[in-house]
């Protein structure tokens, strides 16, 4: 197995955990057939390694990602339901019964990210005939900004450069809009600002954001009692928090989703997650400001 370790990502930031993992995702679902691994390594910070049966070189590992995710051929279409997860739970039933019948065991891209958005079980607080829908959503439409119009923005505005600055090179937020808010750099207030930030360009890394965007399948919603869920999102001290886990062996794509979907992460028992092979688990705190979603830095649990 050739390694290749992806120095422009930070597991204990919410938004290059994500992107790390939506790596993997789209090298599996690139090449079924090849020995695709993840692991982590300490250099201060949580990098990811890629470990893989045919990719040796940095390069050649953007050249597979870039034909995944920077076209207009990579959206899904599941994203072509409406620019925000704003429908009615009729309308949105009838999206996932047609996602569910096209799915096929190798094919069934369309089918999971559906999943990953919503649920027609249940309404969103007071409009009980609106879908609920993922605690990974951050934007509904307010500002012009639109969660599924973003993420087919990004498919068609992000390119190789992109992902390459991203995944082999220090982040530099050199890119401007569209950022989905899982970023904690992405939350402006303008509490201590001398002047209104809201006029302030945006400046995010596109190719991290596109990449992340590929993870959302790893984070099913699940009904629980009378609500919707989110794998990994739980409520501690009447705030919602996510929290994500990192491993130091070489971990394949359906292990990592049974790890994220794992009630012993949340727990964070270091005697349970030693014998989990996890060394690290990061814990961020999302919170509403205006009309928009954020997530706080992440803290380590362990």
């Amino acid at each position: 197995m050739r390694e290749i370790e992806l120095v422009g990502l930070d597991g204990g930031n919410l938004l290059g955990y994500l992107a790390a993992i939506g790596t993997l995702r789209v090298l599996t679902l690139a090449e079924p057939e090849a020995a695709v691994r993840m692991s982590w390594v300490d250099k201060g910070c949580w990098r990811p390694v890629v470990h893989h049966s045919r990719i040796s070189t940095g390069e050649d590992l953007v050249a597979a990602i870039e034909g995944r995710v920077c076209s207009e051929s990579s959206i899904s279409p599941a994203w072509e339901i409406g620019k925000d997860l704003t429908l009615t739970r009729s309308e949105y039933g009838g999206h996932l019964r047609a996602g569910a019948s096209n799915a096929r065991p190798t094919q069934r891209v369309a089918a999971d990210f559906l999943a990953a958005f919503g649920s027609d079980v249940f309404g969103t607080g007071t409009k009980k005939e609106q879908m609920a829908d993922t605690e990974l959503r951050t934007m509904s439409g307010a500002g012009h900004q639109h969660f599924l119009g973003f993420m087919k923005e990004l498919a068609l505005r992000t390119d190789k450069g992109h992902v390459k600055r991203t995944l082999l090179e220090p982040w530099d937020y050199a890119d401007d809009r569209p950022s989905l808010r899982w970023d904690p750099a992405d939350y402006r207030p303008h509490a201590l600002r001398a002047e209104d930030p809201s006029g302030d360009p945006i400046k995010t890394m596109r190719g991290a954001n596109r990449l992340a965007v590929e993870a959302l399948p790893l984070f099913p919603t699940v009904p629980e009692g009378r609500q919707l869920r989110t794998v990994a999102f739980y409520d501690l001290d009447r705030e919602t928090e996510i929290a994500w886990p990192i491993w130091r062996e070489p971990l394949n794509l359906s292990t990592v989703a049974s790890l994220l979907a794992s009630d012993e992460v949340q727990k964070a028992d270091r005697s349970t997650m030693t014998r989990r092979g996890i060394v690290q688990v990061f814990r961020a705190r999302r919170f509403t400001e205006g009309k928009y979603r954020n997530f706080s830095p992440a803290k380590a649990a362990l």
